[in-house]
């Protein structure tokens, strides 16, 4: 995760987004064959298929990758990919690497040759083409960017060195996000969980520099390690800007985001819907949580006549805001202006920028080098608080196949048969309720590929010879627009990934399932692959989407968006005896010795995983209309389709990653996306030969079947 995932950014009117995995500059990452760079670059998925069937072995999955000495009913995760992981290098700048990786580094090969193309043909000035290509230009003039030094941030030093009072301070956090610096409040605008056309305001606590509260509070070696590391980092960041006593100013800031810590939420019960919902008046507010000049606060941010909000965390608000009152001045302007230094580092020279990588991506999480310059460049003028859209849309122009969008619709479709043949069928849920659920799933709407609306970015000023100023330009454009929403109604056409993303998600605001086009390519689907194989990949992907509407917090909306309990008292109850045996099947796995998964943390995407391959095995079933799936390579229809679910993990970490893994992402590690649901279909026993002496079985009575 990098630093700037854990400070408050700007959201789009997404709000309560659950995604297929984890997003950041280093997750999202796996191997499998890929074709050479020229072909990634130039060719799209139908056409790599048409020239040599299918991407991936003969029938869609490659099985070079197996280790057959192990059993599946051991180890069915290294069963599938265990020759890849004894012999797949990690590369020096990456700490993790799968199938994920693969299409995002295609992604990124393709984005690479589009900006490349505007290059080469001169654009005219204040064009979308001149934006992309200025903005990937002034990215890469490193030469510039080393002579200009800190230069760039002097005068937003200069605004902080001048804080001296309280209120001068609070006025301070409220024109953070915009600054690009710290608060220990933040907010967005999302969608209303009441009103989900309207917008409202969403504000939380939070603020610290390292991945999450565990790192302050724990006392094992490494978080120990991590915390002398951070001093001795920050510290280093302050010299660059030639400010005195950085070393009791570092110790400083490292005892005061751990005050924060202390106070922060634990993170099973961040994600807990019930709790981060606390809408009120703003008059309300300020009668609740005195002790802050709210109106100055919001004024300081640009908004004025606010009617309402929604409070997260509400009892963390109170120790925060008399953190605020107590803590010297000094110590919080040297806060904010060591942020304001490490978070504009990307955009700065290369020694401040590979001060930011020592510390977030080496110490943190155990990668030696940088990822090369062009890489992060394509990454930066491809984001979606950037110019990803402009990008993504010659990006489908170009590699993404109509022919896959209608393919998509109806593996969808199937899919949506699935769940509805389940939800009639499961014994656990009463009619009432299983009505309302029927609703919910009639009233999912598909988004495939890319957006039918692209966002304007016309007016965002671009220069070849600023990327500062570039970087600033880009992050005004999207505060204003952001905070423009209040009193708007919410967009539905908008999304909340740009078409390139390798990935996928929920909104449960807008009940809707997204599916850019960059995950509709092998190993998740293919044109010309078995249908056991796309249904165990993009199927299961469908399935775990659409399960996220039924799973322990997605299960809280309605089919409208709406935040409401719509089951009876003894369907949840049924709900929750076996939501409570999966969390604590995942609590007792230990990816690294010491750091156990989170049950409950990690408890909706665990239900997401286990629901969706049922659902996506429901749905190949289906597609067989009674027939028998042929034997390919000598594999049946069933072994095909959970060979196919193990291949899409297939992924390596870097230890320290891992660690970071398990205490920031409501996702488990890839081997138990994989080892953990396995273990709990009847049908992988069946078509494997699972006997009770292997290490994953369980006995019926102990596997959990939800949907």
């Amino acid at each position: 995760m990098s630093l700037s995932a854990n400070k408050f950014s700007l959201a789009l009117s997404i709000s309560l987004v659950t995604l297929l995995t984890a997003c950041g500059s280093d997750e999202n990452q796996n191997t499998v064959n890929t074709p050479s760079e020229e072909a990634t670059a130039a060719q799209t998925v139908a056409e790599v298929a048409s020239a040599s069937g299918t991407e991936l072995g003969a029938f869609g999955i490659d099985l070079s990758h197996q280790d057959e000495n192990t059993q599946p009913g051991d180890d069915f995760f290294r069963y599938a990919n265990g020759k890849w992981l004894d012999t797949f290098e990690l590369p020096a700048s990456r700490s993790n690497y799968g199938s994920f990786t693969v299409l995002g580094d295609r992604s990124d090969q393709r984005v690479r040759t589009i900006i490349d193309d505007l290059t080469n043909t001169e654009p005219a000035q204040d064009s979308i083409e001149q934006k992309i290509s200025d903005y990937y230009l002034s990215y890469m003039n490193t030469n510039s960017l080393n002579e200009l030094g800190i230069s760039p941030l002097l005068p937003g030093l200069a605004s902080l060195s001048e804080i001296d009072t309280r209120e001068e301070l609070i006025q301070g956090f409220g024109r953070a996000l915009i600054d690009n610096t710290a608060t220990p409040f933040g907010f967005y605008i999302g969608a209303d969980r009441s009103d989900p056309d309207s917008h409202q305001l969403v504000l939380s606590v939070g603020g610290i520099g390292l991945p999450d509260r565990d790192y302050y509070l724990l006392d094992t070696e490494q978080f120990q390690n991590v915390r002398s590391e951070y001093v001795a980092h920050i510290s280093r960041v302050l010299d660059f800007a030639e400010i005195n006593n950085t070393q009791s100013k570092a110790e400083a800031i490292l005892s005061l985001e751990t005050e924060i810590a202390e106070h922060l939420w634990p993170r099973d019960q961040r994600r807990n819907r019930d709790l981060t919902y606390n809408p009120m008046s703003f008059n309300a507010f300020k009668t609740e949580f005195p002790g802050l000049d709210w109106d100055s606060y919001f004024a300081a941010a640009g908004i004025s006549d606010l009617e309402d909000l929604n409070v997260s965390y509400p009892s963390a608000m109170s120790p925060i805001i008399e953190l605020v009152g107590s803590a010297p001045v000094e110590d919080w302007v040297a806060y904010m202006t060591y942020r304001y230094i490490v978070d504009s580092a990307p955009v700065l020279s290369e020694e401040l920028d590979n001060e930011r990588f020592h510390f977030y991506s080496t110490v943190l999480n155990g990668v030696p080098e940088q990822r090369e310059r062009w890489e992060r460049g394509v990454g930066r003028v491809g984001a979606l608080n950037s110019l990803g859209e402009a990008v993504g849309q010659v990006y489908v122009e170009r590699h993404f196949p109509e022919s896959a969008k209608q393919q998509m619709q109806e593996l969808v479709e199937n899919l949506r048969a699935a769940i509805a043949q389940s939800i009639d069928e499961i014994d656990w849920m009463g009619s009432a309720t299983k009505e309302e659920a029927h609703k919910k799933l009639q009233s999912f709407r598909p988004k495939i590929a890319y957006p039918d609306e692209w966002k304007d970015l016309s007016s965002i000023e671009i220069s070849r010879g600023d990327l500062f100023g570039n970087a600033q330009n880009i992050r005004e454009f999207n505060y204003e627009d952001e905070i423009g929403r209040l009193g708007q109604p919410t967009n539905r056409e908008e999304w909340g990934m740009t078409p390139q993303t390798v990935n996928a998600y929920y909104n449960s605001s807008f009940n809707e399932i997204v599916f850019p086009a960059g995950i509709l390519q092998p190993p998740f689907f293919d044109p010309n692959a078995d249908a056991a194989v796309n249904y165990g990949g993009i199927g299961a992907v469908i399935g775990h989407e659409m399960g996220h509407g039924f799973d322990d917090q997605g299960s809280k909306s309605d089919f409208q968006g709406i935040q409401r309990n719509w089951w009876t008292d003894e369907d949840r109850a049924n709900f929750e005896v076996l939501t409570t045996a999966l969390a604590a099947q995942y609590d007792q796995f230990e990816p690294v010795p010491g750091y156990f998964i989170d049950g409950n943390f990690t408890l909706g995407e665990n239900i997401g995983d286990v629901g969706g391959l049922s659902l996506a095995y429901r749905a190949y079933q289906m597609s067989l209309t009674g027939e028998e799936a042929p034997i390919i390579d000598g594999l049946t229809g069933d072994q095909r389709f959970f060979l196919s679910w193990a291949q899409v993990w297939q992924r390596k970490y870097r230890e320290d990653a891992l660690i970071q893994r398990l205490t920031t992402d409501p996702h488990s590690p890839s081997e138990y996306r994989v080892n953990g649901v396995v273990r709990n279909f009847n049908e992988w026993y069946e078509a494997f030969d699972v006997q009770p002496e292997d290490e994953l079985y369980l006995a019926p009575e102990e596997r959990v079947r939800i949907w």
